[in-house]
């Protein structure tokens, strides 16, 4: 057990200090190639820092542990959900991520909803039938991410030519891809062996698979969003901190289409259904932030931010849930 400790928190150091560089590098590369703030989150840092997830998810379901897989992927959006609450909690900006201006994201919050809502349905319907070894769930989370993909791209574009931001000097595009690609690289690396000593850290506690991978392997694979998202609000980056989280929480569910290509028939007909109590927790969590960000009141009571305070206690309410029963 001692060396699995070891293991986890080692490689689970160098996720957080190859997370700590991307905010920065993707900033520059959507400043150069014009993307925006708010792709660059949803699809550069949400990928980069989902990769701990997607490279768990497809060794744990490698090695025979589905449930470890499914409880990472949603209990890291749970996780997600959580550190964009503590972050507005506790950081100072001249505006707040659960904010009037940052109501654009209800579109990828709404977003990480419907393929939630997808993986839930697929869990209590317990399909069994594949095709090409892809179970119905998971082909229809690609299409709803593919085509929520395009509408926000869209609505994106749209924003961006009503503004014309003058670029700043830094790093050149070339140098800004490869920095971004040398943080992924060490994600990539270090997933696997954080994968492997969580497995055995959740044989020797006996806490199950279920509960460890929704709580504590969560806890650590979402720290590079954790970092990654307050080096963006500390860069007044405020849409690409909360595109990163709710872009990650989309692309969660797509590591399951992932996965589901190292296990013979229909994944999520193979997890516990406990999970469904995860997907429910991180529908209702997410419909509560997206309140918060449509919601056009400036409230704050003494230095409690009242929506981020909620989400927080949500969250925690869903593990605990989640514990009682797995």
């Amino acid at each position: 057990m001692a060396t699995a400790t070891i293991t986890f928190v080692a490689m689970a150091a160098v996720i957080v200090l190859a997370g700590a560089f991307l905010a920065s590098v993707t900033d520059r590369i959507a400043e150069l190639t014009g993307m925006g703030q708010t792709i660059a989150g949803l699809v550069l840092l949400a990928v980069a820092t989902s990769l701990p997830e997607l490279t768990i998810g497809w060794n744990a379901v490698r090695i025979g542990a589905p449930d470890l897989m499914a409880g990472n992927v949603l209990g890291a959006s749970l996780m997600n959900l959580l550190i964009l609450a503590v972050l507005d909690l506790v950081t100072r900006t001249r505006s707040r991520a659960f904010s009037r201006s940052a109501a654009a994201h209800a579109l990828s919050a709404t977003a990480s909803v419907l393929m939630t809502s997808v993986v839930l349905l697929a869990l209590l319907l317990d399909w069994k039938w594949t095709l090409w070894r892809v179970g119905p769930g998971s082909a229809m989370i690609l299409l709803a991410y593919l085509f929520s993909l395009r509408l926000i791209y869209f609505d994106e574009k749209s924003a961006r030519e009503r503004l014309d931001e003058p670029r700043r000097e830094g790093l050149s595009l070339r140098l800004a891809v490869a920095g971004y690609l040398v943080a992924a690289t060490a994600i990539f690396l270090a997933a696997p062996q954080l994968s492997r000593s969580a497995e055995q850290l959740a044989e020797s506690t006996g806490l199950g698979d279920s509960f460890f991978g929704t709580v504590f392997v969560a806890l650590v694979t979402t720290l590079p969003e954790a970092v990654t998202t307050l080096a963006a609000i500390r860069l007044g980056r405020i849409d690409m901190a909360v595109g990163n989280i709710f872009g990650s929480n989309a692309f969660n569910m797509v590591i399951l289409l992932v996965a589901d290509f190292a296990t013979p028939g229909a994944l999520l007909s193979q997890v516990s259904k406990s999970h469904a109590v995860t997907a429910v927790a991180v529908i209702f969590v997410t419909a509560v932030a997206t309140l918060s960000l449509l919601y056009r009141a400036e409230k704050r009571w003494w230095i409690i931010e009242p929506d981020a305070a909620l989400v927080i206690l949500l969250v925690l309410g869903a593990m605990y849930l989640v514990y009682v029963v797995s």
